[in-house]
């Protein structure tokens, strides 16, 4: 990947990526696989410009930007040193078992709430929630963040009969899923799907990235034990720190070996 982003950069005109972007993806992905390591500083201004070929100015913006996500340290006469090399992402969760880990990945991590109140639904959501397109739902949509930097941004649905069982207060300093059981809802499973999305501007400057960049969107509806959906949950997630574990067996259907999660 490091190769064709490198191509595209240099040689792309059509390619709709800034190239400071896209000088950014490159060095940032080389960090992170390991390629630097604190001890060895990246090559110096002239050397990228020439490897990119691209201005000096391209050059400062994408490494401006390291810096500010905190990759890089940079010392007056010795170099630009990567800070982060080749480690996992921070924040994990199992599909496998997905209501437990939500549940330990929100009591770790901090979450701020952006906007909350009473909507009506939307046809989106009143099917995710098995009711009636236009009747009352709270919504409220949160950034969660770890070791102070943002990693997702979540818009949750529940409806409003079990929504004012709980505030906004609440949700700044409890997972959903616990203030859920608080108000009796016996959480049994979760149906979702994730796919991959550009971030839009406004999503962008909540999690502090730059429009286009890249998403994992994971949209998961929530049952309780009676198998009525409680929850309806849009997540958008920064890739770099999030992974997505999931188990898989073999087994037998239609008298051939599948894979089976």
């Amino acid at each position: 990947m490091t190769d064709l982003l490198l191509r595209q950069t240099s040689g792309d005109s059509s390619n709709p990526w800034p190239k400071h972007h896209r000088v950014y993806l490159v060095l940032r992905q080389e960090i992170l696989e390991g390629r630097y390591t604190p001890e060895l500083p990246l090559p110096n201004e002239i050397l990228l410009t020439e490897q990119f070929q691209v201005s000096r100015i391209t050059i400062r913006k994408a490494m401006e930007r390291l810096d500010r996500e905190g990759l890089v340290v940079r010392y007056r006469g010795k170099g630009t040193f990567p800070i982060a090399s080749n480690e996992n992402s921070p924040v994990e969760a199992s599909i496998s078992g997905v209501i437990e880990n939500l549940i330990a990945m929100g009591l770790k991590t901090k979450v701020e709430v952006v906007d909350f109140g009473y909507v009506s639904a939307s046809a989106e959501v009143a099917l995710a929630l098995g009711i009636e397109p236009g009747s009352q739902v709270q919504k409220a949509t949160r950034i969660r963040s770890h070791r102070g930097a943002p990693f997702s941004l979540l818009t949750t649905y529940v409806p409003e009969t079990i929504g004012r069982t709980f505030s906004e207060n609440d949700m700044a300093s409890r997972p959903l899923l616990l203030l859920l059981e608080r108000a009796g809802i016996k959480v049994a499973r979760a149906e979702q799907s994730i796919t991959a999305k550009l971030a839009t501007p406004s999503q962008s400057g909540l999690l502090n990235m730059e429009p286009g960049d890249a998403l994992l969107c994971i949209r998961r509806t929530v049952f309780d034990e009676d198998d009525r959906p409680v929850e309806y949950i849009e997540g958008f997630y920064c890739p770099d720190t999030y992974e997505h574990q999931m188990s898989l067996g073999r087994k037998t259907y239609n008298n051939k070996r599948v894979w089976d999660a």
